[in-house]
């Protein structure tokens, strides 16, 4: 994906915390299932929050395991951080949604789920 030999920081946390992050980056009040910081830095793409008790729920009314819904948001938050787009829908989000389909199914295809 252009980018080989960079660092992302990830971390998995509660409803809580990323309600916190939320807030406190973004300035919702509001748990979400998974924040991206991108940095400026090529080493260091950004950071990831993952919230894991969203992860469960998302992966219960699916019908995925824990292990798929947090392969997916670690997919979906990397393309944030790569410059990928949903809000406001239209051709970036279905690109971006378009890519993370493909990316799972790369991953799954692996045997790596």
């Amino acid at each position: 994906m252009g980018h080989s030999r960079s660092e992302i920081s990830l971390l998995f946390t509660d409803d809580a915390e990323i309600r916190e992050l939320n807030r406190q980056y973004l300035d919702n009040d509001r748990p979400t299932d998974v924040l991206s910081f991108p940095t400026d830095d090529n080493k260091i793409i950004g950071d990831i929050a993952i919230s894991i008790d969203r992860a469960a729920e998302q992966a219960e009314a699916q019908g995925d395991t824990l292990t798929e819904e947090l392969a997916r948001l670690l997919i979906h938050g990397v393309l944030h951080l790569l410059g990928h787009e949903h809000e406001g829908g239209g051709s970036k989000a279905k690109e971006m949604f378009a890519e993370e389909k493909r990316l799972m199914a790369l991953i799954n295809d692996k045997g790596l789920l």
